[in-house]
Protein backbone atom coordinates (compact mmCIF):
# COMPACT_ATOMS: atom_id res chain seq x y z
CA UNK A 1 0.00 0.00 0.00
CA UNK A 2 1.41 3.29 -0.87
CA UNK A 3 0.90 6.71 0.95
CA UNK A 4 1.76 10.15 0.96
CA UNK A 5 4.15 11.14 4.32
CA UNK A 6 2.05 10.15 7.47
CA UNK A 7 2.93 11.04 11.13
CA UNK A 8 4.79 13.91 10.66
CA UNK A 9 6.80 14.08 14.50
CA UNK A 10 9.73 16.02 15.74
CA UNK A 11 12.10 15.09 18.33
CA UNK A 12 15.27 16.96 20.02
CA UNK A 13 18.53 15.65 20.99
CA UNK A 14 21.62 17.40 22.08
CA UNK A 15 25.24 16.59 20.62
CA UNK A 16 27.79 15.12 23.86
CA UNK A 17 31.41 14.84 23.42
CA UNK A 18 30.54 10.92 22.71
CA UNK A 19 29.10 11.58 19.56
CA UNK A 20 31.74 13.22 18.12
CA UNK A 21 35.10 12.80 16.82
CA UNK A 22 38.36 14.19 18.38
CA UNK A 23 37.15 17.13 15.99
CA UNK A 24 34.01 17.90 17.84
CA UNK A 25 32.17 16.67 14.54
CA UNK A 26 29.43 14.03 14.88
CA UNK A 27 31.05 10.87 13.82
CA UNK A 28 28.88 10.18 10.72
CA UNK A 29 27.54 6.77 11.69
CA UNK A 30 26.17 8.58 14.82
CA UNK A 31 23.94 10.06 12.87
CA UNK A 32 21.96 7.09 12.71
CA UNK A 33 21.63 6.55 16.79
CA UNK A 34 19.71 9.68 16.04
CA UNK A 35 17.32 8.50 13.10
CA UNK A 36 16.54 5.50 15.40
CA UNK A 37 15.87 7.20 18.81
CA UNK A 38 13.88 9.41 16.52
CA UNK A 39 11.90 6.58 15.25
CA UNK A 40 11.68 4.92 18.71
CA UNK A 41 10.01 8.16 20.17
CA UNK A 42 7.28 8.27 17.34
CA UNK A 43 6.19 4.91 17.93
CA UNK A 44 6.01 6.21 21.84
CA UNK A 45 3.96 8.91 20.55
CA UNK A 46 1.20 6.77 19.58
CA UNK A 47 1.43 4.68 23.16
CA UNK A 48 3.63 2.00 21.71
CA UNK A 49 7.26 1.06 24.04
CA UNK A 50 9.27 -1.06 21.93
CA UNK A 51 9.51 -3.05 25.07
CA UNK A 52 5.62 -3.32 25.29
CA UNK A 53 5.35 -4.57 21.36
CA UNK A 54 8.13 -7.45 22.03
CA UNK A 55 6.23 -8.68 25.42
CA UNK A 56 2.77 -8.36 23.82
CA UNK A 57 2.97 -8.25 20.37
CA UNK A 58 5.90 -10.22 19.64
CA UNK A 59 7.24 -8.09 17.20
CA UNK A 60 10.33 -5.83 16.68
CA UNK A 61 11.53 -3.30 14.27
CA UNK A 62 14.78 -4.03 11.84
CA UNK A 63 16.17 -1.87 9.62
CA UNK A 64 16.28 -3.14 6.35
CA UNK A 65 17.78 -0.39 4.45
CA UNK A 66 19.28 3.25 4.37
CA UNK A 67 20.14 5.74 2.28
CA UNK A 68 21.40 9.19 3.97
CA UNK A 69 22.76 12.86 2.17
CA UNK A 70 25.04 14.07 4.79
CA UNK A 71 24.33 17.95 4.32
CA UNK A 72 26.44 19.75 6.97
CA UNK A 73 28.64 18.80 10.00
CA UNK A 74 26.71 18.78 13.39
CA UNK A 75 29.26 19.81 16.71
CA UNK A 76 29.17 19.61 20.29
CA UNK A 77 26.81 20.97 22.17
CA UNK A 78 24.30 21.18 19.07
CA UNK A 79 21.18 21.04 19.67
CA UNK A 80 19.46 19.14 16.61
CA UNK A 81 15.40 18.30 15.58
CA UNK A 82 15.34 14.92 13.96
CA UNK A 83 11.57 14.73 12.48
CA UNK A 84 9.92 11.93 11.32
CA UNK A 85 7.39 10.59 8.58
CA UNK A 86 5.69 7.55 7.76
CA UNK A 87 5.75 7.41 3.85
CA UNK A 88 5.36 4.35 2.31
CA UNK A 89 3.29 1.38 4.40
CA UNK A 90 3.97 -2.38 2.84
CA UNK A 91 3.14 -5.55 4.09
CA UNK A 92 5.98 -5.95 6.24
CA UNK A 93 7.68 -2.43 6.03
CA UNK A 94 7.70 1.37 6.63
CA UNK A 95 9.90 3.77 4.90
CA UNK A 96 10.62 6.68 6.97
CA UNK A 97 11.75 10.22 5.44
CA UNK A 98 13.88 11.72 8.53
CA UNK A 99 15.55 14.73 8.45
CA UNK A 100 18.10 16.24 11.25
CA UNK A 101 18.01 20.36 11.35
CA UNK A 102 20.18 22.42 13.29
CA UNK A 103 18.31 25.10 15.35
CA UNK A 104 16.07 26.12 12.18
CA UNK A 105 14.19 24.14 8.97
CA UNK A 106 16.43 26.04 7.04
CA UNK A 107 19.63 24.54 8.30
CA UNK A 108 19.25 21.17 7.50
CA UNK A 109 22.42 18.57 8.54
CA UNK A 110 21.06 15.28 6.76
CA UNK A 111 18.44 13.82 5.16
CA UNK A 112 17.26 9.63 5.09
CA UNK A 113 15.14 7.33 4.03
CA UNK A 114 14.83 4.46 6.06
CA UNK A 115 13.36 1.08 5.42
CA UNK A 116 12.36 -0.70 8.70
CA UNK A 117 11.17 -4.38 8.35
CA UNK A 118 8.25 -5.47 11.30
CA UNK A 119 9.65 -9.11 12.50
CA UNK A 120 8.40 -11.82 14.88
CA UNK A 121 10.46 -11.72 17.62
CA UNK A 122 10.43 -15.58 18.02
CA UNK A 123 11.06 -16.39 14.16
CA UNK A 124 13.12 -13.57 13.19
CA UNK A 125 11.26 -13.63 10.15
CA UNK A 126 9.13 -10.63 8.39
CA UNK A 127 5.98 -10.34 10.08
CA UNK A 128 2.73 -8.58 8.63
CA UNK A 129 2.38 -5.05 10.13
CA UNK A 130 -0.31 -5.18 12.81
CA UNK A 131 -3.53 -3.58 11.88
CA UNK A 132 -3.29 -1.39 14.69
CA UNK A 133 -0.25 0.13 14.06
CA UNK A 134 -0.73 0.33 10.16
CA UNK A 135 -3.97 2.27 11.26
CA UNK A 136 -2.68 4.62 13.54
CA UNK A 137 0.19 5.50 11.05
CA UNK A 138 -2.49 6.37 8.30
CA UNK A 139 -4.97 8.47 10.58
CA UNK A 140 -2.25 10.17 12.12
Amino acid sequence: MSSPEHSHFAWKARVYWEDTDGGGIVYYANYLKFLERARTEWLRSFGHAQSHLIRDAGIAFAVASVNIDYRKPARLDDELTITCAAGRIGGTTVTFTQKIYRGTPDDLVAEAQVRVVCIDTRTMRPKRLPAFLTQEMLTS
